[in-house]
């Protein structure tokens, strides 16, 4: 049986960034547009929580029933292991999705946006469908499309909409940084597994495009989000603080050109969650006083 740290470790929680930054980036657009309200924004946090939380434990039961993770570079899994059933990460994968599922509700009730529903079960299928299912698409190269889209798109301007019911234009191009930083995180954990994801029969993008060119997505997907906040500065100057959170970006793009690794890139995977949180942090704040 599974100890709670070794559930807690299953849960990834460097990973959960990828929730944590969207929504506060979408939150920082509902401050500057007026229109903040606080316990609807934790509500969006708990929901992309427990989306993030599941889609990681439906991960590790997938890729642990087929034995994709039989033979790991990174942190361990709970199927793969041994330390925890299938069945038992399953029920904790369909918890926590059945939970972003029941504060979704409450936020669509809220709103009255019934079309929201379809976006949030959009969220909960691609969050199964990723590893799970006969023809599971993170096995054809379509990962990092699909997180840009339920990391990115969807939380910042899905949270931004649930505070101000509006849709917002500054919310969707704040999502695109956003989204990009979520992606280098799964560029860069599946250019650590692209040998034993291809002899695993699992075809990343990484196996598709191979390491060289992996490598240049990864910087690709770092270098961008600041560009993209530069052209924001006619809507707000303060987006220009992300540049502060520019100097965490040298030490994993420098490992990850320099060649890094299989174990290496795990301290890859932790400086990108952390320029992950500090970008979104300075940008949240910027778009905050946006007017």
């Amino acid at each position: 049986m599974a100890t709670p740290a070794q559930w807690i470790a299953g849960a990834r929680p460097r990973t959960l960034p990828n929730a944590v930054v969207p929504v506060m980036v979408g939150t920082g657009v509902a401050i500057g547009e007026g229109g903040f309200v606080w316990w609807r924004a934790v509500l969006a946090l708990l929901v992309a929580l427990s989306l993030q939380i599941g889609v990681n434990y439906a991960n590790d039961y997938s890729d642990g029933i087929r034995g994709t993770d039989d033979q790991r570079v990174g942190p361990m899994r709970l199927v793969g292991s041994r330390v925890a059933t299938p069945r038992e990460v399953l029920t904790a994968a369909l918890a926590c999705f059945a939970l972003a599922a029941v504060l979704g509700l409450v936020l669509v009730l809220v709103t009255r946006a019934w079309w929201v529903l379809l976006v949030g079960a959009a969220a909960i299928a691609a969050a199964w469908f990723y590893t799970g299912g006969k023809r599971p698409y993170g096995y054809r190269g379509l990962g990092e499309v699909a997180v840009f889209v339920f990391f990115g798109i969807v939380p910042v301007v899905g949270t931004a909409y649930v505070q101000t019911e509006q849709l917002s234009w500054a919310a969707l191009l704040a999502s695109i940084p956003v989204g990009l930083l979520s992606c280098s995180m799964l560029v860069v954990n599946n250019l650590r597994d692209v040998g034993t994801d291809g002899q695993a029969g699992k075809r990343t993008l990484a196996v598709l495009l191979g390491a060289e060119r992996t490598r240049t997505l990864y910087v690709a997907c770092q270098v961008v989000p600041f560009a993209v906040a530069l052209a924001m500065v006619p809507i707000t100057p303060w987006a220009a603080l992300v540049l502060l959170a520019a100097p965490l970006a040298i030490a994993p793009i420098r490992a990850v050109l320099g060649k890094a690794v299989g174990p290496a890139l795990i301290a890859v995977l932790q400086q990108t969650g952390k320029l992950q949180l500090a970008y979104g942090t300075l940008f949240a704040v910027g778009l905050a006083i946006i007017f």
